[in-house]
């Protein structure tokens, strides 16, 4: 039978750590119970909403929707009320999971609520009875559910960000989520011997799929922070853990306070392995922990409708600026506007076309990795795909000569026609980050009556009270890249507007 997580169902359930918040935890046998007390009492209850805190009440929710095949829909605790409602009127959940205490939004206050309780008296209290205190065995079988034997059936709805209009929901498969983590299994030579430490929300792909569900897949262990610190990564990685997952934002900060906490260097030192994603890690605080640790940080590429696409492999090359290779199972290919396929990986790993670092293309992916549909929306389902069934991601990238992906930027915000040249926001922003005057920068295009497009940058100086001349830095692009990718316009700003995943938000960057 197809299952999500062998190791909490039969006999190999054990007393071995599954997740731990805080101080909070449960073993296998414990999550087992739990969960499958609480997936007895959703079982046919259709979609259920997951009010995602930072909790062992959420990981313990979605994981019981999984066993009862009921699907999932994660919401953002920070979502304001317009979000909600339109998330919740398009999803239709029947109930929403909270833990106990927790006050919901208005936008959720015509749901039915069930309290996620965890403790020890969870077992018999959110089933009626089913299920003794601390027993290893479910009261809930899976099994008795259809849908978790059917690899096609929805494990969750997860909403988009919603740049360019009200958040899509993504219907993510059962069969998505296997093929993702067990293709990072392999890329990342990841086993159940591992513990896993992060402090990521966990309403998205990265936090909630890669980064609970993937350790449980696997049989090991996860240590959530609750609250991102590098205190709390040190501590950790100092008894025990193995991988460490962030964004730029909280790569970042491990880069600020390496000089100033050596005991910080040693535990980076000892992870096996360090990740990134959700953004691009800028190029100085890959060097910066490079140097101090001696590891350098693993960058993938993924997306909600695709989970994960690429990855930097646990014994290849970590380069700044790369993403690695499509993993084992998905095809991958580069196509002009025109339809023209420049170069492209097939589904086991051949690659084909040109890869000449320099040639640029829409990046378009297909494999089981895949989403099955946006919800209640057949024409944007329909958009999203090519005739022949690929799905069109909206990012540009080149392929390296050694054929790592390396992404130049989205297709709608960071793809500059300037001059009859076609540019890519990205690599002119990790050529400026490798001026020592420069913090952090983002690149767009701007209209230009002569050109098109101009290149605008917009620079957090290292230094605000002496940053860099705009000269100087068009001057630094044009000799590393190309006198056309020079920056026209530069703009100094204290510092850029992001998201909670560390992800530049262009469309807020000031203008003249």
């Amino acid at each position: 039978m197809f299952s999500l997580f062998p190791a909490l169902v039969g006999g190999s359930v054990t007393d071995r750590s599954a997740v731990r918040f805080g101080d909070r935890s449960l073993t296998y046998a414990e999550l087992a119970a739990r969960a499958g007390a609480l997936a007895a009492r959703l079982d046919g209850a259709g979609r259920v909403a997951v009010w995602a805190t930072p909790t062992l009440e959420t990981a313990v929710g979605v994981v019981a929707a999984l066993l009862a095949g009921v699907p999932a829909v994660p919401l953002n605790p920070k979502s304001g009320e317009t979000e909600l409602g339109h998330i919740v009127g398009d999803s239709a959940p029947s109930l929403v999971l909270a833990a106990r205490g927790d006050l919901l939004p208005a936008p959720l206050a015509a749901l039915d609520r069930v309290d996620v309780v965890v403790e020890a008296e969870a077992d018999t209290e959110a089933s009626g009875g089913a299920g003794a205190p601390g027993s290893a065995t479910p009261a809930f079988s899976p099994e008795a559910s259809g849908a978790v034997s059917d690899p096609a059936a929805p494990a969750l709805v997860v909403y988009t960000s919603g740049t360019t209009g009200p958040p899509k929901g993504a219907v993510i498969p059962r069969r998505a989520i296997a093929a993702t983590l067990d293709a990072l299994a392999d890329a990342w030579q990841w086993t159940g011997d591992d513990v896993l430490v992060h402090g990521l929300p966990l309403f998205h792909v990265h936090g909630l799929i890669i980064g609970i569900l993937g350790p449980l897949r696997r049989g090991g262990s996860v240590r959530h922070l609750g609250r991102f610190s590098a205190e709390g990564v040190a501590r950790e990685l100092d008894t025990g853990a193995t991988m460490l997952f962030g964004v730029p934002t909280m790569y970042h900060r491990l880069a600020e306070t390496l000089g100033t906490d050596p005991g910080l260097a040693g535990a980076l030192g000892r992870a096996r392995l360090l990740v990134s994603g959700s953004a691009a890690l800028p190029l100085h605080d890959h060097d910066r922990i490079r140097a101090a640790t001696g590891r350098g940080v693993v960058e993938r590429y993924g997306m909600t409708e695709t989970l994960m696409n690429t990855s930097v492999r646990a014994d290849g090359e970590v380069r700044p600026g790369t993403v690695g290779v499509p993993l084992p199972g998905v095809g991958l290919r580069l196509v002009e506007e025109d339809g023209t396929t420049i170069a492209w990986y097939e589904a086991d790993g051949t690659p084909a076309g040109t890869y000449d670092g320099e040639s640029v293309g829409e990046i378009q992916v297909r494999g089981p990795n895949l989403f099955t549909e946006y919800l209640n929306r057949p024409d944007a389902t329909a958009a999203a795909y090519t005739a022949d069934g690929w799905f069109r991601t909206g990012d540009m990238a080149v392929l390296d000569p050694d054929g790592s992906v390396r992404i130049v930027g989205r297709k709608a915000t960071d793809l500059i026609k300037s001059g009859g040249y076609k540019i890519g926001a990205g690599e002119i922003e990790n050529a400026l980050l490798e001026h020592p005057g420069v913090r952090e920068a983002a690149v767009a295009g701007e209209p230009d009556a002569d050109l098109g497009e101009r290149v605008a940058a917009w620079i957090v100086p290292l230094a605000p009270e002496a940053p860099p001349s705009a000269e100087e830095l068009a001057d630094h692009v044009a000799r590393r890249l190309a006198p056309h990718k020079r920056p026209r316009t530069v703009r100094f700003l204290e510092a850029l507007p992001r998201n909670d995943m560390g992800k530049i938000l262009k469309r807020e960057l000031p203008r003249d």
